[in-house]
């Protein structure tokens, strides 16, 4: 006799929304989590649509949509908030960027607009005065995620059960916890971010450190979320350390200030150099910034694959062990579209999106029972 239906590994955002569809369809659901410290709690919470591939444009519109309709139902405290991002442009180059990002995100039907010069400062007047205008999406927001996690758990259409376990090891549909204890189920779900790894090694998953950092209560400074176009190029897809202003203003009237990316590096401790130079580009950007009172840094680990989209789907080796891992930074914003896309997957019902380009068979080869 099974222990559950479906056992998910991971109680963050992207295991509670895979948790939330599956409980959805009537499924007796267990998340097994060590409540170890992962992306979820560490990040900014920023809901956005990211155009680098037609997967990313499909998987990040797919689910913003979800998440606004979510917001009506979720509590104050998940601090869900539809504010908009404003991609700043600092010079001609990156304006004609922005034009060119508006067009394809305005034919696939997001709501998006370039604000001028004149227009960025009046919506945003603590910017610095030369930037060239900005790519408004009215549609992206906030939330925090912590929060939004646990409303996923407890809002499901079943009740599911939570358990605080380390799972150390993982055979297709049986796990085995820290304690000797093995626990069966007719599925199981791996979501545990860059845990995976440790139990799925075959898995192409690597961690990329971020700083972030947080003010002290100054209301009315910022209304939208503030990132510069160049993040793109310098934070998204470099391979090195890197950082790009990204300024979010919080409910709270704090401001989130990031944001960096590192590889190779999975010591959590605040580097002092890196968060200086993240400072001094968002300063860049925002010059009162640095009259501001910094009360909290810290750090955390994405998950991040080659390509630098999910792994959503059954694993092709293992046949009963379905994989939601590797989101990266946009795990938080895409964390409805993979639990919708999963879900659909392991019932057999009609797809939400194209499966393939997410598919584990990327990676991991044909499947074993094919």
């Amino acid at each position: 006799m099974s222990d559950a239906d479906i056992i998910v590994i991971g109680a963050g955002i992207v295991g509670a929304a895979c948790a939330h569809a599956l409980a959805g369809r009537g499924f007796d659901v267990l998340v097994v989590d060590a409540r170890l410290p992962g992306a979820t709690a560490v990040g900014m919470g920023h809901l956005l649509v990211l155009d680098d591939n037609a997967a990313e444009l499909a998987l990040s519109d797919y689910s913003l949509q979800r998440w606004r309709e979510w917001g009506n139902d979720m509590p104050a405290g998940c601090a869900y908030r539809n504010n908009g991002t404003l991609w700043l442009a600092a010079n001609e180059a990156e304006l004609a960027v922005a034009e060119r990002k508006c067009e394809v995100l305005r034919q696939h039907g997001v709501a998006a607009r370039m604000l001028s010069a004149a227009q960025l400062h009046e919506a945003e007047p603590e910017l610095r005065a030369d930037l060239h205008g900005a790519l408004a999406i009215d549609g992206d927001g906030i939330l925090y995620a912590p929060r939004a996690a646990a409303w996923l758990l407890e809002s499901a259409r079943l009740p599911i059960r939570q358990r605080q376990a380390k799972v150390v090891e993982l055979d297709e549909r049986r796990v085995r916890l820290d304690n000797g204890q093995r626990l069966t189920a007719q599925a199981v779900v791996l979501a545990n971010g860059i845990q995976a790894s440790e139990l799925c090694p075959e898995l192409p998953i690597e961690p990329k450190k971020g700083h972030l950092l947080i003010t002290d209560r100054y209301p009315g400074k910022v209304s939208h979320t503030l990132v510069e176009l160049g993040y793109v190029t310098s934070a998204h897809n470099a391979s090195g350390p890197s950082v790009a202003c990204n300024i979010q203003p919080r409910p709270t009237g704090q401001l989130f200030i990031g944001a960096s990316r590192q590889f190779g590096n999975t010591d959590p401790q605040v580097e002092g150099w890196m968060l200086a130079k993240m400072l001094r580009r968002a300063v860049d950007y925002m010059p009162g910034l640095a009259g501001l009172n910094v009360i909290r840094s810290w750090t955390g680990f994405r998950a991040a694959s080659p390509d630098g989209l999910p792994l959503v789907g059954e694993h092709p080796q293992r046949p009963g062990l379905w994989l939601a891992v590797g989101h990266e930074g946009l795990g938080v914003t895409t964390a409805p579209g993979t639990a919708d896309l999963l879900a659909a997957q392991l019932c057999d019902e009609s797809l939400p999106l194209a499966a393939e380009p997410y598919s584990p068979h990327r990676f991991l080869g044909v499947a074993a029972h094919a």
